[in-house]
């Protein structure tokens, strides 16, 4: 039987190569996002086109080289999400078409929500893999979902998902994936960073929800991590330009703990459902370097959740009863 229901899980997204000239292409469509961006305009597209767009491409392009898999591949982020695809496709059966898509870059929302009307799909359930809600993410998909249906005569049901930071299987399974990383080292580690994506200061206080909704899931893993709660610690990395970002900053916290004498840190990063350039480099790369550098010994990441089974069930489960009921 052909589905009428279509999933759409969506990401963030990457350049299509590890080149300034992708990467360029990419950070154009990123950083015009009024959600991601709440200049005025025209003092905004002055300094992204007179200053950033000049000079980060070539800098991003060599930090994603760092990460990118062999030539003619696509960037981990858009394979693990791939990858998420196919196993949640098998978890819900043939009676939904699962398909991926990036709010920025390639593949586009709008290609997909083709794809879905070219198969006679006109049941349509977002599913934006941001465990906590942040108008910059969550609700720039919403944006883009909708503009890209704008001039559609025959619109499809659509129905989002907003969060899960809270999730009973998804605390589960980052508590489980604490566990599994430090039974791998062999070593105890002196603190466990949990660290999310930062947001400005400024968007919290305008009501965005985000901070509330990691402090939630700093204090679920806590609780789910038992005798090492007292280790857990939450941060916020990914800050760029002038103002004042969500605290404390990861790099500062690593480098009080090497100060204080603790030399053995693992890092978890709750808030990205894929591994991508912030927890690959940015993280396993940078700030391990960092953290040596301030005096540490040991520094490793914990994997994301990416395509473990664990996390496709808990994704499927949560399209299935969410997004899905009464479709299927």
């Amino acid at each position: 039987m052909t589905p009428k229901t279509g999933l759409l899980l969506v990401n963030l997204g990457s350049p299509d190569a590890p080149t300034p000239k992708a990467v360029r292409r990419y950070l154009f469509q990123f950083l015009h996002d009024h959600r991601v961006i709440e200049l005025t305009r025209w003092i905004w597209c002055f300094i992204l086109h007179g200053i950033i767009l000049r000079v980060r491409p070539a800098r991003s392009a060599k930090a994603y080289a760092k990460i990118w898999g062999a030539k003619g591949r696509e960037a981990p982020l858009i394979e693990i999400t791939r990858a998420q695809a196919t196993k949640i496709q098998k978890r819900l059966g043939q009676n939904v078409s699962v398909n991926v898509a990036m709010r920025y870059g390639n593949p586009s929302i709008p290609a997909a929500m083709d794809v879905f009307a070219a198969a006679g799909i006109d049941r349509i359930a977002v599913l934006p893999l941001y465990p906590q809600y942040a108008a910059a993410t969550t609700a720039s998909v919403y944006d883009d979902v909708f503009k890209a249906l704008k001039k559609k005569r025959d619109m499809p049901a659509l129905r989002f998902l907003r969060n899960y930071y809270e999730e009973p299987a998804y605390i589960a399974a980052l508590a489980d994936s604490i566990s599994a990383q430090i039974d791998r080292q062999g070593w105890e580690p002196d603190a466990i960073i949990a660290s999310f994506h930062g947001l400005p200061v400024e968007m919290v206080e305008k009501g965005d929800p985000y901070k509330d909704e990691c402090q939630k899931t700093a204090e679920r893993l806590g609780e789910a991590l038992g005798a090492r709660a007292d280790k857990l610690i939450l941060t916020f990395q990914s800050r760029f330009g002038p103002k004042e970002w969500l605290q404390p900053y990861t790099d500062k916290t690593l480098e009080k703990l090497a100060g204080e004498g603790k030399t053995k840190i693992i890092c978890i990063t709750p808030g990205f459902a894929a591994d991508c350039l912030e927890t690959l480099e940015e993280i396993a790369i940078e700030a391990r370097d960092d953290f040596i550098s301030a005096g540490g010994t040991h520094f490793e990441m914990v994997p994301c959740l990416n395509a473990q089974d664990d996390h496709c069930d808990l994704l499927a489960d949560i399209a299935r009863r969410e997004l899905l009921s009464g479709w299927e």
